[in-house]
């Protein structure tokens, strides 16, 4: 069932709308300014918002131009309800990004047909995201004979230079070339253990059963397992002013196991090191809400262009490119599915030069003192 939020000062046409859309099979939520409309939108998560221009506290642009700063609500369908009719009001908010506009008194038609729209362009939208996200899939499997083939020709390289020229070499460049096998040794484990990840979540997305199982599985003090991972990965990139992290989460167990709680976190993490500069800061943050504990993680790094997080939904493609930068894709798109397998929420907003911003929610429980 799809779910409407209408936000209007005006009681009879709160009523009126709610009474008519839940005729037509809609949950509808409803607020009778602007502030108390963004709280709803935290706790509903519609799927179309009906919005009144003038309103108290804030009015209909106040909430449209809070809805599309966030990249968490930025793509819900906005429709604006007016009894204005003059152009430049129209003009106003189409320039901040309303999908539709309803004059008031509006007829059943004419409300009925403007969800509608919005709501079969965004299923529309999924299903290219879905398409996409298969295509990425298979993908993985043609790009990564190609990855194991490039890190093996280095370690292979190193060894056979070592083993050809023993007598030539002094003991800093046998150290080095050693340092090298050693690298590239590690990248080609992390490489396999992500795909055996994947292949498993893979195969785990396709049995019910297996999902219900995931849910038995609790992660306690993750506000510990940030600090920790937090603090290993920018040690690892030698790194640690750079960090900073808030998580002050306590009494609560995330609905997930701690291998893949540690798995999400770190590789979120390692992206943000390795995609931006020393000497700028990776910002952890949580915060609790209703039902989701909300974890954001920000770098002011090299960022992803607009292109390529409509692409993949607000993931990155999978092109070689990218991919050989030491599988950055792979270790996203595990995230991703491990967060939306536990019924959790994977958001990604990104500019080209200005950074990263990653937002995951995952569900957790009170633990009782």
């Amino acid at each position: 069932m799809k779910t409407v939020l209408v936000i209007d000062d005006a009681p009879f046409i709160l009523e009126s709308t709610r009474t008519l859309l839940k005729f037509e099979g809609y949950e509808v939520v409803t607020a009778e300014d602007g502030v108390e409309g963004l709280e709803k939108v935290k706790i509903n998560k519609p799927d179309v918002i009906l919005c009144d221009i003038s309103m108290p506290r804030l009015d209909g642009y106040g909430v449209l131009k809070a809805i599309k700063d966030n990249p968490n609500t930025a793509r819900i369908p906005f429709i604006f309800l007016t009894a204005f009719t003059e152009r430049q009001n129209i003009r106003n908010g189409m320039q901040l990004g309303a999908d539709d506009f309803l004059v008031k008194p509006y007829s059943r038609d004419e409300l009925i047909s403007s969800i509608g729209i919005q709501i079969e362009k965004t299923t529309l939208q999924e299903k290219v995201i879905e398409d996409k996200m298969q295509e990425v899939s298979k993908s993985v499997t043609q790009v990564l004979p190609h990855e194991f083939r490039t890190v093996l020709n280095q370690i292979m390289g190193s060894a056979k230079f070592l083993q050809n020229n023993p007598e030539k070499l002094d003991y800093d460049e046998i150290k080095e070339l050693a340092n090298d096998i050693l690298d590239s040794s590690k990248r080609l484990q992390k490489i396999t253990e992500n795909y055996l990840i994947f292949s498993r979540i893979e195969a785990i997305s396709a049995n019910k059963d297996k999902i219900e199982q995931l849910f038995n599985f609790k992660t306690n003090e993750p506000n510990s397992m940030l600090y920790d991972i937090g603090g290993f990965i920018a040690n690892r990139y030698a790194r640690d002013n750079d960090l900073e992290v808030d998580a002050d989460i306590n009494d609560i167990a995330i609905i997930m196991s701690s291998e893949s709680f540690h798995k999400v976190i770190e590789e979120l993490l390692d992206n943000a090191f390795k995609f931006s500069e020393p000497n700028t800061k990776i910002q952890v943050n949580s915060q609790l809400l209703d039902t989701m504990l909300n974890i954001t993680i920000k770098d002011n790094g090299r960022g992803m262009s607009e292109k390529q997080i409509t692409n993949v939904g607000a993931l990155m493609q999978f092109e070689r490119d990218v991919f050989e930068q030491q599988g950055v894709g792979l270790g996203l798109i595990i995230s991703k599915k491990l967060v939306e397998l536990h019924k959790g929420k994977f958001y990604i907003n990104s500019k080209e030069q200005e950074g990263t911003t990653i937002d995951i929610y995952l569900p957790y429980e009170q633990i009782l003192a």
